[in-house]
């Protein structure tokens, strides 16, 4: 019985928040902090999921200004839990059949975040410089899960490079932004589902000149990644998934190149 009543409330919570925000866009479209308000509210929904979540950011990046954020991507709560740590100046980059939800779908669109279609890998790369431009000429961060889906428990999938040649070519840092494991650790019918950290970590600074080196990078922060996000998830008291067909991985990294 509890499930159903948080599956309703978070369905009226989701439309809510999405058709206030419409109106503020209607206000002012497009402008560069509607995602950050917008998504200050969606995290509060974690409080009906039972969840308590706790976002660290280190002061020496705090307003540290245009920055590609990169974070793990879980599951489907995640539109719930990781907009509590959504900065100002931040847009997401996401799949251009979203707009077709209603009204989130409107609301995601409205609020300034990109849309891409992941299917045409033209324009894909085309994502890329128009990414970097808006970047650079609006002063905007953009936000994106470099996995490319949700791992659904198969821990810290392979990262694409796309989050790390947007930062080199717009020669912003790059920000990785842990979450901790929420696999399996939220029960809808079970009233406290503990608790979950995200941490922002140091920025890992990108060049054009470091074109050559992007895979080696994103190699490296990927590993960065899952250290911070294992202790979490063992402070949050929920060990971490890990991929053990290791040949599966290296299948996975082999076509994120």
């Amino acid at each position: 019985m509890l499930a159903v009543i948080r599956v309703i409330l978070m369905t009226l919570a989701l439309v809510f928040i999405s058709l206030c925000s419409i109106i503020l866009c209607l206000i002012r479209p497009f402008h560069r902090d509607n995602v950050h308000h917008t998504a200050k509210y969606l995290g509060k929904v974690s409080k009906i999921l039972g969840l308590e979540v706790e976002v660290r950011i280190p002061e020496s990046i705090k307003n540290i200004g245009p920055v590609v954020y990169i974070c793990n991507h879980q599951n489907s709560y995640d539109i719930f839990t990781v907009p509590a740590a959504v900065q100002p100046g931040t847009v997401s980059v996401g799949k251009k059949s979203l707009k077709w939800i209603p009204f989130f779908g409107q609301m995601y669109w409205l609020t300034g975040n990109i849309l891409i279609d992941r299917k045409n890998k033209n324009k894909a790369m085309n994502t890329i410089d128009m990414t970097a431009n808006k970047i650079r000429e609006k002063k905007l961060s953009v936000w994106l899960f470099p996995e490319g889906t949700r791992s659904y428990g198969r821990g810290l999938l392979p990262f694409k490079t796309g989050a790390f040649r947007t930062a080199a070519k717009a020669e912003v840092p790059i920000i990785p932004v842990c979450a901790s494991n929420t696999h399996k650790t939220i029960n809808l019918n079970r009233w406290d589902n503990g608790k979950m950290i995200i941490e922002f970590l140091p920025p890992v600074i990108l060049s054009t000149k470091d074109k050559d080196k992007i895979r080696s990078i994103t190699n490296k922060t990927r590993s960065d990644m899952l250290v911070k996000i294992t202790q979490l998830s063992e402070e949050t008291g929920h060990e971490l998934p890990q991929v053990t067909d290791e040949n599966s991985q290296n299948k996975q990294t082999s076509e994120s190149k």
